[in-house]
């Protein structure tokens, strides 16, 4: 059933909580849910968020903890079944009584877990870019937003490439599909035509790519540049780039560019045959900064391991988990309400250079990075924008051209400026 809200009726709502009277400071230990596939297909994305947030947590023990608490970190293997994150939401929430929640990956898992979570009203950092579409009260999120990754990567393709036939791979689920229908619309606003926008999905763990690749080569028959945008996740990226370079196709020939392969992603992999290809991101490794310097060397002495790489999601949940911290300290209090209001507005160093802020729509500011693939499994940056806040709503889409949020001000996720009226369907369509 549709709900419109009033602004009046909004304010009510506040002034009623107000009314509650002061929340109590947490029990110790203050309790950090952390929920990540450990198995299945994306264990090979996940895994390491699962150790950032140890470190993190370690971290802060080692400074004194939190509101005089020590931090637990309650893990869960959620292994990659979409409904199995819902389920553990539940019990991290009901059974471990976690306090915040760091996690998922994937959008589906995201969608799934999402009901139980403003269900019971928990606090959940999600640190992966993403599709956009949605603003949940429950959730912040620390990654980024098509405006942040997508739209900047097409434009590179477009303004410094040339790239005149756009191949649209992905994973066959929300993301990619969502991702891919706004860039489509960006596309032909851009002039490109239908025609010369490709797109193709396919299964999670998917490993036969041979035929996919050479309609993907065929497609520039005609001498026209093709570029791949790739929104495959997991480790079907494996098979896909391996027969990119079976099928000697090099990055001056069809660049790639991916929204969902880093570090992690490639550590596995003979990147020798990739260099050349690009990912768009919010951070790279190799970013000279004092703060990334610093960040890397507490990874490697705490993960016990050298060679172990950083990546974009490990920095999301870095910001986020400080941005949490500073908000409890803020609020005096781990209460999931008064935690959501002190978190508007909070900044935090980018381990990039300049500051991530809070957005009152659950959005960071952030900059967009493009890398180039090493031989070494590092990416070259060349180029970096200045911090852009993320869109919660795109307005390339008509479904949601006219929508905006903002939980601080409006007390909506989902506001519709052309009525001036508050959607409430959920938190997403």
């Amino acid at each position: 059933m549709l709900i419109r809200r009033t602004l009046a009726s909004t304010a009510a709502a506040a002034a009623l909580f107000a009314a509650t009277g002061p929340v109590h400071a947490a029990d110790c230990p203050i309790k950090v849910g952390v929920l990540h596939s450990l198995s299945g297909s994306m264990a090979i994305s996940e895994t390491t968020l699962r150790d950032v947030m140890l470190m993190l947590i370690d971290r802060q023990n080692a400074e004194g903890g939190l509101l005089g608490c020590q931090l637990e970190a309650v893990v869960v293997d959620p292994a990659s079944d979409w409904p199995r994150f819902a389920e553990l939401t539940r019990q991290l929430l009901t059974v471990n009584e976690v306090d915040v929640i760091f996690g998922a990956w994937t959008s589906v898992s995201r969608k799934a877990l999402l009901p139980v979570l403003e269900e019971l009203n928990g606090l959940m950092f999600y640190p992966v870019q993403y599709e956009g579409q949605e603003s949940s009260r429950n959730v912040f999120y620390t990654g980024a937003a098509p405006n942040q990754q997508a739209i900047p990567a097409v434009d590179y393709f477009l303004e410094e490439l040339g790239v005149e036939v756009f191949a649209l791979l992905g994973t066959d689920y929300v993301y990619p599909r969502t991702t891919n229908a706004i860039l489509q619309a960006y596309l032909t606003q851009k002039g490109i035509p239908e025609e010369n926008i490709f797109v193709n999905y396919t299964p999670f763990a998917h490993s036969d790519w041979s035929t996919i690749v050479s309609d993907v080569i065929a497609l520039g028959a005609g001498g026209q540049q093709v570029g791949i945008v790739s929104t495959i996740n997991g480790d079907a990226n494996v098979g896909f780039y391996n027969e990119l370079a079976a099928q000697g196709v090099s990055a001056d020939d069809i660049p790639v560019i991916a929204f969902s392969v880093g570090e992690e992603e490639l550590s596995g992999l003979d990147t020798s045959r990739l260099v050349g290809h690009l990912a768009a991101w919010n951070y790279f490794m190799s970013a000279d900064t004092p703060e990334n310097e610093a960040f890397i060397a507490r990874w490697h002495e705490f993960i016990g391991d050298t060679n172990r790489v950083t990546n974009d999601p490990m920095e999301a949940h870095y910001i986020g988990f400080n941005m949490w911290v500073n908000a409890v300290e803020a609020a005096g209090t781990t209460d999931v309400d008064a935690v959501r209001e002190a978190m508007w507005g909070q900044e935090f160093p980018n381990l990039t250079g300049g500051m991530a802020v809070m957005n009152p729509n659950h959005h960071l500011s952030k900059p967009v990075l493009i890398g180039e693939i090493r031989a070494d499994g590092q990416f070259d940056i060349i180029s970096q924008t200045p911090e852009i806040p993320g869109e919660a709503w795109s307005p390339f889409l008509p479904e949601s051209a006219t929508l905006t949020s903002d939980w601080q001000n409006l007390g909506c996720g989902m506001f519709d400026t052309s009525t001036d009226t508050c959607v409430q369907i959920g938190s997403n369509f």
